[in-house]
This record gives structure tokens, sequence and C-alpha cells, in this order.
């Protein structure tokens, strides 16, 4: 895959829909809209199809718990909540607020490069540049990582936002994990893919301690007012209480929702599916942002060369060996695949998984919210469902999770 900046994006689109209760789930629905470009895709499933193939999944895979958002054209066509959000057997509801897990990430890239459009800071600047003293001079914080490591380090001062964005700082995942738990820099910042939470909280520290900038607040003005986002936030809200998802664990143990406290770019926002479908149609259309920050964000910024995800810091896979060519762009990874151009990102912690694909011929995108982990073995399957072949490269992505393909599960590489 090449390191490309692609044409504009297509314009804006609205992203309401209306109610509909279907069996097997409480779903919304709207008219298809004919695909901007002219191409033709797959035909997309309609509302009893999706139903029956949700329920097959979860039947195979005990899931009890799954959401699932269509968005056709930059526009949301499908919303749909199946089982339960609790042991209690409450129904799980388009309007039920869930666990986000690390699609926080896409949102926060997002509004990142919204800043960017604002002047308010560029993808290059170093870091150093941004804070008004060292980051390893930075007294421990709750919710940050220990960065006095650093000091013997000078390559942290040319991590830049870009760097931040695509997993290349050279940090493991989190501090927390180093011996010490003194996060570290592994490898030259920019020269290759390294999955770091930490790299995001690095990037929120600095716009907060570095541009005086508020995340929470920046978030609610830029991306979740403007999308109507009213079920949305990366800190507990009170009200959520009314309406939440516990999760379920891989061995079916019930699972109390976290209520996170603290904004974190990593991973603390809550939602709900009828959001953060409006979210995926404003990404896929690229209504928020300028076009080149869309370009930007959906295109291929750093290939990857790594077997799977996880571990964060493993060797790289000789080029004869590599499978299909995947890149990172800026809180998404890219794909090339038989609908041409897409990218994805997936969120998982032990009682939840998610998963947001978009193929840009169309401008579609099947998003996957499961307040049980099991449902993540289903998922390749039920993105084929919605949008088709896309070729998402989901052995990176899980592993050797043991996949459901609609027959039998498999786990070969």
């Amino acid at each position: 895959m090449t390191v490309s900046h692609p044409g504009n994006p297509h314009a804006n689109s609205d992203a309401h829909s209306s109610r509909a209760d279907r069996a097997g789930g409480r779903l919304r629905h709207r008219a298809t809209v004919p695909p901007s470009d002219g191409a033709s895709p797959p035909r997309l499933p309609d509302r009893a199809t999706l139903d029956a193939e949700v329920a097959r999944a979860m039947q195979a895979t005990g899931a009890r718990g799954l959401a699932v958002a269509v968005i056709d054209d930059g526009r949301v066509l499908t919303t749909a909540a199946y089982g339960e959000r609790n042991a209690d057997g409450d129904p799980l509801q388009p309007e039920t607020v869930m666990y986000g897990a690390s699609l926080t990430k896409t949102v926060f890239a997002h509004l990142v490069l919204q800043l960017v459009d604002a002047g308010v800071l560029a993808l290059d600047t170093p870091i150093d540049r941004l804070l008004a003293q060292p980051l390893p001079d930075h007294p421990a914080e709750r919710g940050y990582a220990d960065w006095s490591a650093l000091a013997d380090d000078p390559r942290w001062r040319s991590i830049t936002p870009r760097m931040l964005l695509t997993h290349s700082p050279g940090f493991a995942n989190f501090g927390r994990l180093e011996p010490d738990g003194r996060l570290r820099i592994h490898f030259t910042p920019g020269s290759r893919y390294a999955y770091s939470g930490d790299g995001y909280i690095l990037l929120q520290f600095v716009l907060e301690r570095g541009l005086g900038l508020d995340t929470g607040r920046e978030l609610q003005q830029r991306v979740f007012e403007p999308l109507q986002m009213h079920s949305t936030s990366l800190r507990w809200r009170e009200d959520f209480s009314r309406n939440f998802a516990d999760g379920w664990r891989a061995d079916g143990t019930p699972e109390p929702h976290d209520a996170r406290s603290t904004v974190r770019a990593a991973g603390s926002m809550d939602t709900t599916i009828d959001d953060l479908a409006r979210f995926a149609a404003a990404l896929i259309s690229g209504s928020l942002l300028s076009a080149d920050s869309a370009q930007a964000m959906t295109h291929p910024q750093l290939p990857i060369t790594t077997r799977t995800q996880f571990p964060t810091l493993q060797p790289d896979v000789p080029a004869a060996q590599r499978g299909d060519a995947i890149a990172a762009g800026l809180g998404v990874i890219v794909f090339e695949g038989p609908q041409g151009r897409g990218f994805f990102k997936g969120g998982h912690n032990d009682s939840t998984g998610n998963t947001l694909v978009c193929v840009q011929r169309g401008r579609r995108c099947a998003l996957l919210l499961a307040n049980d982990v099991r449902a993540e073995a289903a998922f390749p399957y039920l993105v084929r469902a919605v949008l088709g072949e896309t070729g998402v490269p989901w052995r990176w992505e899980y592993g050797d999770l043991d996949l459901w393909d609609g027959t039998h599960r498999d786990a070969t590489p």
C-alpha cells in the first residue's frame, strides 16, 4: 500500500433516522440513498435479513447483547439493538448507553483534525514545541503515564501529533506494562506502527497542559453537539444511569458497567448505537472536516508490518511473508480490498467488543457495538453480511481468536 493523499471527500449528509420496531431487535431504518459516485456497491441486506443474521450470530457465539448500525452514502440507514443490556434481562435498545472502548481514539483523532483545521495546532509540530516545560519534567498525574524515564532519551522531542495518532511514537501500549511502570521509547519515533493507548493520552496531555484546552469540552462543542450525539461523553453522566449496558466476559460472567470519571482519549467514551452511527456517517462523508483533513484521517500514513496488532512490541514480518497491505491512518487502520479502499477501528475490553468498518466506495459503514465480548467472533461474518467482502485484515486485528464463519468456528491464520 502506498502512502498517498487522495481526492476530495464527498459532501455533507443528514444522519437522522426514523424509528421502527422489528423482530429480533428494536430497529430504526430509512430509505436507501443511491451512491453518489455512480458505482454499484453490493446490495445491502434488508431489515429481515439483518435481523436473521444477527440472531444466528448471537446464537452461535452465545452473545447476550449486540447493536448494529448501517451507513449508506454517508447517511445512517439503520440502527438496531438486539438481546439484553444486563443480567436482569432488560432489553438492549438503540438509545442504551454502551461502552465505546477504543473507538474513543477515532473520535479523538477526528477532534485533533478539527483543531488542525482551526489552526490550533499542526500535525507535524514536535510536542516539545507545544509544552511549556520538557515532558519528563512534568510531575506524575493520576491517569497519565510516568514520563520521567524519557529524561535520558532525547528522541521524545521529535514526537509529533501525527506520530501519536498513527501509533508510532515507539511506546508500549501503556507505561504500566513496562517492568518499572515508566513509559519508554523502543524504536525511532515515526518509523513503524506499535499500538499505544498512552500515545493518545500523551496527545491529550499536550492539548490540555500545552495548549490549555479541555478535551471533554472540545469534543462536546466540536463533535457531539453538531452531530446531536446527546448521549455520548468521555466522562460518566448521571443521566446515563437510566438506560446503560453492563457486559459479559468470554466465560459468560456478567461485568458491571464502569462509570468512568476521568476523560481519557484512549478509551473512556460512553455512547449509544444511535449516536455513534451519526459520527460514523460524518466520518465517511467528511462533513465536519476540511478536504485535506478528511483525506489525512482515512488514508494511508504509515505502513503496518506486523503479523497481528497485539502484542504491541513485536518484530516486523519479513516482506515476503506479509499478507494484505495495511497502513495506519489517523485514528483508523486503512486497507485495500475488493471494493477498493476502506478503513476500520476496533474497540475491546474483557466484556466489550466493538468495530467500525467503512468502505469509501458508496460511503458505507457497518458499526457493531457488543456488550458481550463473545460477539467479536462473529464480527467478520456480520460485516460481510452487511457490506459484502471488504478485505478487512481480521487476522491482524483478532490474532488467533476462534472466529465464526456462519457454519463453524475457524482459528486458522
